[in-house]
Formats: structure tokens, C-alpha cells, sequence
């Protein structure tokens, strides 16, 4: 057995079937996935949903160019959509100063792909001006989103590109959740159904000589129900959910990033036909890449006002992102009298760190606001509902909900028997299909002050 033992954070991050060997490879040999550097025809460096974080950018964009300069195989550089958040004032009052940064330095270290997210208008409404600079970055863009104005896509769904002399297909497809577009925006999009489409599509795409690579920011549950469509030696990364695992299914590596520039994977096309994977935390030591450190601090002086430097309160320890997110629906639990609080995953951005909590950084953990709502369940069908919550645990795919809810009874505990009241978000109950698997639970509003204050006295007291 390896020497290395993973940290409960980590336990707790791993989210499928077999991603055990692929971390600890990770680990224990810096980013580097195990087998033969010479048997390796390309890897792939994958980030996904970094939604405007700067906490590790720099050290990110360091991740990448030593990964480049220690691995003497050929890379590529993927980000599978949501680069840009409107909810990071400092991204909006910048006009994404750090994000184009960012971006700007990915194809000067690999060639890049850039794959639409749903996020990726949050600062520009028409995403053709956002695809038109990505491109001028000399990143390739792909995309199946449709411009509903013109009937014209807004990039190809298909790109090609020869890597070290060896050919790469490439397939962008987009989530058709259009409620998670900024509003402004969604009546312009047409965006096909994403399982549909595969089929339709995938045959004649995935049909060409040379490595095959799918980019997904669709989210878990419809993803696994077309990675079998794909030809075995194809990486295909998922995004949307903010979720963080590898899978292996025969020949063909499957692997979500992560979320907020805290993880990247890594894809290796073996010469052997087989594609592995492997999750690589972002270290946190040191400044990280010097330009772009100086570049985010100026930038955050620049634009932070009092009222985002205001601290709100201090933690002793940093919060896993599922800690922090227990702790706010347990918060919520008894601002309700409910039994049992729940919240969405990506609802939250990132764990509560150590130390003084200002506005800034609350912000980025509580991404959202809105009302509490609550509902009334029997006991029996409480359980049913608490068996899909709380996903930050080793979970096989099949079992996954994409954008699960993460669950906590009150502080003094939940009764047991007879009808038992939860208490949400209005975002969860406007979507408790997904969230909650039914659509008959009735929910009415709670007297609060929202959902951001209840999380902050959760959270902060």
C-alpha cells in the first residue's frame, strides 16, 4: 500500500466509483497519473466552473505550466465552461480583468479549448462578442448552442486540432437548463437536448481516425447516459454540477474538475488505447504565478469597497465546502423551527476559511439569496429524501444527482415520527424535481430575513 494517506477533505471530495487509485497517483506522484511517460500521447489539464475565484488562480495558472514543464508529453489545456460569475462584484466591476488575465496566459503554456458554459455570459450578455476575444486569445471554442436570432450557432460543436503531430476530435456540448442563463439572455438560446443530441450526433463526429475528447457542461445525470455512446479510448469531462471524480469505463476516462479553481484533473491518452485520470488539488503555498498574483491583489484594491471589506465575523477552523453547507442548512433549521434544513450544492461557492470573514468571501460561499420556504413530511418520506443528500461522499455514478442537496437537522435534532417540517431554499422548491425527487411537496414562505443572513448568523453567529 502507498505511504500517502488522503485527508478527510479529500475522502469527502471523491464522488464515483474507483477514483481511490487516481487520487492517490495524483498525490503521490505531483499531478502525474501512473504509468510509463513514454506511453503517453497526450494529457489533458481540465478546469471547469471557476466562476470568477481568485483565491487560487495564480497558483492554478503555476499548476499548469510546471505540469507542462515536468511532463514531456504534449498537453492540452481544457475549460469545460462557467469561467465568469456576475454574482464576484469585483468580476463585474473589473469587466473580468483576472478572468481574461487568466485566460490569456492558458494557450501560451498548451494549446487551449474553451467549451460554453452557462455562466460564460454573466459579464457580456451576447455570447458572440465573449467567443469572439476568447478566440483571439488563440483558444479554440467549442459549442452546440444555438442563436435562436439567427438560427446560426454561436461556435462549432466540433473541433480539430493536431497535437504533437497526432490528430484530436473534439466535441463541446452545453447545458439546456435555461434558468441557470442570466435572464437577459435565455430568450436568444436554443440549446438542444443534450441526450437526444449524442445520439443523433455523436455516431458521425466520434467516427474519425485519432483521440477522441467529449466536453460536457450538461451535469452527471444526462452525461452518463451517453458516455456509452462514445468510442472506447475517448476522455470525456463533465462540468455544471461542480463536481469532483474520475471514472473509468473500460477504455474511456470520464472525470469532472471540480469548482472553483480548488482542483483540476488530468487525462492521459495512453499509446495503449486506454484513457486514465486522475484529481490534483491546487496547492495553496506560495503566490502562485507572480504577474497574475500582483495583478489579483491591485485588481481586489482597486475595486473592493467597505461595504465588501466589512468583517462579518471569525472562524477558528476552515470549513469543507459540505461542513459549511451543513452548517447553514442547520442554521436554517432553527430559524424555521424545522426539523431538517436543506440547501443546493451549487448554491454555495466555496468552504468557509479560518480567520476574518468579510463580505467579499461570504459571497463567494453563499453564492445566492432568495426566501426560506418550508414544507411538511411524513417520517417515511423524510428518510426517502435524506438517502440522495449530503453527495460529498464516494458515490458511484449511477447514484449521483448532479446538483444534489446537502441536509442537517436542527441543533436540538429532529423528531422521529409522525409529519416533520423541512425548510429550503425558494430556488430548491421551485425545483424540487431535481433537488428533492418529487414534484408534490407543497411549500410556503417562512418570515425571514433570506437566505444569506440566516446562512451568515448560521455561519458566523
Amino acid at each position: 500500500m502507498p505511504s500517502f494517506q488522503p485527508s478527510r477533505r479529500r475522502l469527502l471530495q471523491w464522488g464515483a466509483s474507483g477514483p481511490l487509485l487516481a487520487v492517490l497517483g495524483a498525490c503521490a506522484h505531483e499531478g502525474a497519473v501512473a504509468g510509463s511517460e513514454n506511453a503517453v500521447r497526450l494529457r489533458v489539464l481540465a478546469i471547469s466552473d471557476l466562476h470568477s475565484s481568485y483565491g487560487r488562480i495564480a497558483h492554478l495558472l503555476a499548476a499548469f505550466r510546471n505540469e507542462v514543464a515536468n511532463h514531456a508529453a504534449p498537453h492540452l489545456i481544457v475549460v469545460n465552461g462557467d469561467s465568469f460569475e456576475h454574482g464576484n462584484v469585483v468580476s463585474v466591476r473589473s469587466e473580468g480583468a483576472i478572468d481574461w488575465a487568466f485566460m490569456e496566459e492558458l494557450p501560451k503554456i498548451a494549446p487551449t479549448v474553451f467549451n460554453i458554459g452557462n455562466h460564460d455570459n454573466d459579464l457580456i450578455l451576447d455570447l458572440h462578442p465573449v467567443v469572439a476575444r476568447i478566440r483571439a486569445l488563440g483558444i479554440t471554442v467549442v459549442s452546440n448552442i444555438i442563436d435562436k436570432r439567427t438560427g446560426q450557432a454561436f461556435a462549432p460543436a466540433t473541433a480539430d486540432l493536431t497535437i504533437g503531430g497526432q490528430r484530436l476530435r473534439i466535441v463541446g456540448m452545453g447545458t439546456p437548463s435555461l434558468n441557470s442563463y442570466p435572464q437577459a439572455s435565455r430568450e436568444w438560446l436554443q440549446i438542444p437536448e443534450p441526450k437526444a443530441w449524442a445520439r443523433e450526433n455523436f455516431p458521425a463526429m466520434l467516427s474519425a481516425e485519432g483521440m477522441k475528447l467529449v466536453l460536457s457542461h450538461v451535469g452527471v445525470v444526462d452525461e452518463r447516459e451517453y458516455l456509452p455512446l462514445v468510442p472506447q479510448g475517448t476522455l470525456m469531462i463533465g462540468g455544471h454540477n461542480h463536481l469532483l471524480f474520475t471514472h473509468q469505463d473500460g477504455a474511456t476516462g470520464y472525470m469532472h474538475p471540480g469548482r472553483w479553481g480548488e482542483t483540476y484533473t488530468v487525462g492521459e491518452y495512453g499509446a495503449d488505447g486506454r484513457v486514465r485520470t486522475a484529481i490534483v488539488d491546487v496547492p495553496t503555498e506560495g503566490s502562485g504565478d507572480p504577474r497574475l498574483a500582483s495583478l489579483v491583489a491591485s485588481t481586489l484594491a482597486a475595486h473592493l469597497t467597505d461595504v465588501e471589506r466589512k468583517i462579518l465575523g471569525e472562524t477558528q477552523h476552515a470549513l469543507t465546502l459540505g461542513d459549511t453547507a451543513r452548517g447553514v442548512c442547520r442554521g436554517f433549521a432553527d430559524a424555521a423551527d424545522a426539523d431538517w434544513g436543506f440547501i443546493g450544492h451549487t448554491t454555495l461557492g466555496t468552504g468557509l476559511k479560518a480567520g476574518p470573514i468579510d463580505q467579499f468571501h461570504f459571497d463567494e460561499v453563499v453564492r445566492f439569496d432568495g426566501r426560506l420556504q418550508v414544507a411538511e413530511v411524513d417520517a417515511s418520506r423524510m428518510a426517502a429524501i435524506l438517502k440522495v443528500c449530503n453527495q460529498d461522499r464516494p458515490i458511484p455514478i449511477e447514484e449521483m444527482t448532479g446538483d444534489f442537496i446537502y441536509a442537517a437537522e436542527r441543533s436540538s435534532g429532529a423528531r422521529s415520527q409522525g409529519n416533520l417540517r423541512l425548510v429550503t431554499t425558494d430556488w430548491c422548491a421551485r425545483n424540487q424535481s431535481k433537488y428533492f425527487g418529487t414534484t408534490d411537496l407543497v411549500f410556503v414562505d417562512v418570515p425571514s430575513d433570506g437566505v444569506k443572513a440566516v446562512a451568515r448568523r448560521a455561519l458566523l453567529g
